[in-house]
């Protein structure tokens, strides 16, 4: 696929991050499975690279500006990520693409059915 594709994918991760406060994975991930055709692993490693950088600090200064960030939740879920981060992607390596791509959907069935019909 072209590069305009990619950026237009990450182009509606950016939105979709922005406007949800998400995006990165739940955009970026099935879309680079299922319209670029990379394995998930891959689509994975991918979309960790494309986050690594600070891509969402525009919408963070929108956010904090309008008084809903908690920084020190913020800095302590950063910890976590950072460690859990490392962990997930060493355990992920171990798990055939199609089982994890199953995984995959399946935790994002779940997050959904919980939004939408969650207290």
């Amino acid at each position: 696929m072209s590069d305009i594709a990619i950026l237009l994918i990450g182009l509606l991760a950016g939105v979709s991050s922005g406007f949800f406060g998400i995006g990165g994975a739940v955009v970026l991930v099935p879309a680079l499975v299922y319209i670029f055709k990379y394995p998930q692993h891959y689509a994975q490693g991918t979309a960790l690279a494309a986050l690594l950088l600070p891509v969402g600090i525009l919408a963070v200064m929108k956010y904090y500006k309008a008084g809903n960030v908690n920084v020190k939740a913020a800095a302590f879920i950063a910890l976590g990520f950072f460690a859990g981060g490392l962990i997930g992607a060493v355990f992920a390596q171990a798990v055939p693409s199609p089982v994890l791509k199953k995984l995959f959907g399946a935790l994002l069935f779940f997050i959904s059915i919980f939004m939408l019909f969650g207290k």
